[in-house]
């Protein structure tokens, strides 16, 4: 099975300055697969997709990708290893003065030295793919909330990446748009046969598109499996997130050491003094 890895971390931790964020994760996904990685806010899930980008580099551990230690990458190596990536951002993060066609180009422009005419072909082709063949000369302020998550997916496939990452791909789109950019991240994924990593908050729309999911709590790995060994769980951590349940072993406030009291007393006697 090792073979048909493409990525891989191996009892990987990573903290911000005195603040441990991941601790001691091991991960593995194969090749061709979309994964998604959840848990609740601040849990680590984001800072996984800089280190698999090469933002990041861990503190102890490795992070493979196609057979290379990211860590270790000087700045050509990282070049090279962000070329072959396509990224999705939380909002899209497109090119407010730049025409829905330059957004598509840009990477193509950036990484390539094809010519203009073979770029408008290339654009036309991914806009087509994503449902908007003929928006290309539509400003980003034209452009309903779905049609702009659709062109940034459009501007992350336009070098057919080896490597996909999805940063919260549904955040802020209705309903029928969330449909269609799921449907569209799944048919891409498989027609593209890409690798496909994707933090979410969305449980039941990523169920239905996803091969794995990882399961991410206070920087440790808590469960994983395919969508139906979820639905079916009956650890109470996976339960709560999957249902949304306020009671459960995730609580809502922020972990502390001293108690309301405590503080409070603090507070009381700071004004006295």
């Amino acid at each position: 099975m090792s073979s048909d890895l493409f990525i891989e971390l191996r009892n990987v931790s990573f903290a911000y300055g005195e603040r441990p964020v991941l601790k001691n994760i091991n991960l593995r996904i194969p090749r061709g697969r979309l994964v998604a990685i959840m848990g609740g806010s601040g849990s680590g899930k984001t800072t996984l997709l800089r280190l698999i980008s090469g933002q990041y580099r861990p503190q102890h551990g490795e992070v493979i990708v196609d057979g290379k230690n990211v860590a270790t990458m000087n700045s050509n190596q990282l070049f090279q290893h962000r070329r072959r990536m396509g990224m999705l951002f939380q909002f899209g993060a497109l090119f407010t003065d730049l025409t829905v066609f330059d957004n598509v180009a840009f990477p193509i422009r950036e990484h390539t030295r094809l010519t203009e005419n073979m770029i408008r072909d290339l654009v036309v082709m991914k806009l087509n793919a994503v449902g908007l063949r003929g928006t290309q000369d539509l400003m980003p302020a034209e452009l309903s909330g779905g049609m702009a998550r659709r062109v940034a997916l459009a501007r992350a496939i336009a070098l057919d990446p080896a490597l996909m990452l999805y940063d919260e791909p549904f955040t802020g789109l209705d309903p029928i748009s969330l449909g269609v950019i799921a449907l569209l991240i799944k048919k891409l994924n498989d027609a593209l046969g890409t690798t496909a990593v994707m933090v979410t908050h969305d449980v039941h729309k990523s169920l239905d598109i996803v091969d794995h999911v990882y399961f991410v709590s206070n920087g440790e790995i808590i469960a994983e499996g395919t969508p139906d060994e979820v639905r079916a769980s009956t650890s109470p951590w996976v339960r709560q997130f999957v249902y949304g349940e306020a009671d459960g072993p995730v609580h809502y406030a922020y972990p502390v050491n001293t108690t309301l009291d405590h503080d409070l007393g603090l507070q009381q006697g700071g004004e006295h003094a």
